[in-house]
């Protein structure tokens, strides 16, 4: 079984997706004309895409968080650092994860409705 897409709802598409571009550089890929709400969709690479929803009256779980829903992500290259203050410059609040990797890694909680992404360091050499 091949994941094909994830949604996620929103009271702002607009704002969620500039978010999701500005961030972490998702593309946009056509959406279908015969949608009954507003949509924006992503592609995330590997024939999958991430779907932004409108849903009047939308509040994100209480358990967004490290141990809850979040959704994680690879970041390839060395500019881990960039990527941090780019978030940050977007309105995005970073988390300190609660246990220790090997790895670098960050929790970003997304200022438009509060989700939480885990970004992954990895290098272009790996």
């Amino acid at each position: 079984m091949i994941l094909a897409h994830i949604t996620l709802p929103t009271r702002d598409v607009e704002r969620t997706a500039a978010f999701l571009e500005g961030a972490f550089g998702l593309p946009r890929v056509p959406a279908p004309d015969n949608s009954p709400v507003d949509v924006a969709w992503f592609d995330i690479g590997g024939g999958q895409q991430l779907h932004v929803v409108h849903v009047e009256g939308f509040e994100v779980s209480a358990f967004e968080g490290e141990f809850g829903r979040h959704i994680a992500l690879h970041h390839r290259g060395r500019d881990f650092g960039e990527l941090k203050r780019r978030l940050t410059a977007l309105g995005a609040t970073l988390v300190t994860p609660e246990r220790e990797t090997p790895f670098e890694r960050v929790f970003v909680r997304e200022p438009v409705n509060g989700y939480v992404f885990e970004v992954f360091a990895i290098h272009l050499d790996q």
